[in-house]
C-alpha cells in the first residue's frame, strides 16, 4: 500500500483580508495572490512549506455565487464560523495520495467517512480532493482530508518560498487510537503523532526562515 505524503496545513479566515493580517502578525509573511475555487464559493492564499508542500489560508468569497453544496472544510458551519470570526484558525491539514479512490476506500473500511473525491479548479489547476457530503470535517479536522494531483510537478514548486517549515503535526484526539487505525489503513500514520486530549484539535510546529519556533492550534504558545 502507498503511503499518503504531507500535503499542505489549512487555516481558516472569516475573510481573506483578516487572514492576511494574521498570517503577517503571527507568521511574519505576507501571502501573495492566490486564487477562486469557483465550484465552492471559496478563495485563497498560499505560501510553500518546502518543494512538494505548503500553507493556505481560506475564506468565504464574498463576490462568489453561493454553491450548491456546503463547502470546503466545514466553512459553512455555523460553530466554525462563529470561531473564525474570533480570529483565523489551523482547521485542517491535507495529505496526497496517488489513488484517491483508493484510499477513500481503505478509509472506510478502516470505519472513517472522509468523503468522496470532488473535482476542484483553481485558475488552470484542477485536482480531486475529499470532501463530505455534509461538508464536515473528519474528526473535527483531526483525520486529514485526501487530494490528488495530476502528474507532473507538485503545484507548491510554483508558490512563493519564505522559508517557512512544518516540523511537526500533531493530532490530539479523546480516542487517538482510532484514528491510528484509520491513518495506519490509509498510510498516512507516518506523517503525524497523536496524543489523547479532551476534545479534537490540530496543533502544527512550523520554523520561520530566521529559526522562530511558531505554534499554531489552540493553545498557541
Amino acid at each position: 500500500m502507498p503511503s499518503l505524503a504531507f500535503d499542505h496545513l489549512v487555516i481558516g479566515a472569516a475573510t481573506l483580508e483578516q487572514g492576511l493580517d494574521w498570517a503577517e502578525e503571527k507568521l511574519g509573511v505576507v501571502l501573495p495572490p492566490g486564487g477562486t475555487h469557483p465550484r465552492m464559493g471559496t478563495h485563497n492564499r498560499l505560501t510553500a512549506l518546502g518543494p512538494a508542500s505548503f500553507l493556505e489560508i481560506i475564506a468565504i468569497d464574498p463576490d462568489a455565487a453561493s454553491p450548491a453544496r456546503p463547502r470546503l472544510f466545514a466553512l459553512d458551519d455555523p460553530a466554525v464560523r462563529a470561531r473564525l470570526r474570533q480570529r483565523p484558525g489551523l482547521i485542517a491539514w491535507v495529505a496526497a495520495t496517488g489513488d484517491i479512490a483508493a484510499s477513500l476506500a481503505r478509509a472506510r473500511e478502516a470505519g472513517a467517512d472522509l468523503g468522496r473525491a470532488v473535482e476542484l479548479t483553481r485558475s488552470d489547476l484542477v485536482w480531486l480532493l475529499s470532501i463530505r457530503d455534509d461538508g464536515a470535517l473528519p474528526e473535527d479536522g483531526t483525520l486529514p482530508a485526501l487530494i490528488q494531483w495530476p502528474e507532473g510537478p507538485h503545484p507548491a514548486g510554483r508558490l512563493t518560498d519564505q522559508g517557512l517549515r512544518l516540523e511537526s503535526l500533531e493530532l490530539r484526539h479523546p480516542e487517538p487510537a482510532r484514528l491510528d487505525r484509520v491513518l495506519g489503513a490509509i498510510g498516512g500514520d507516518h506523517l503525524v503523532r497523536t496524543v489523547r486530549a479532551d476534545r479534537p484539535a490540530l496543533r502544527a510546529v512550523l520554523r520561520a526562515a530566521d529559526g522562530a519556533r511558531l505554534v499554531l492550534g489552540d493553545d498557541e504558545s
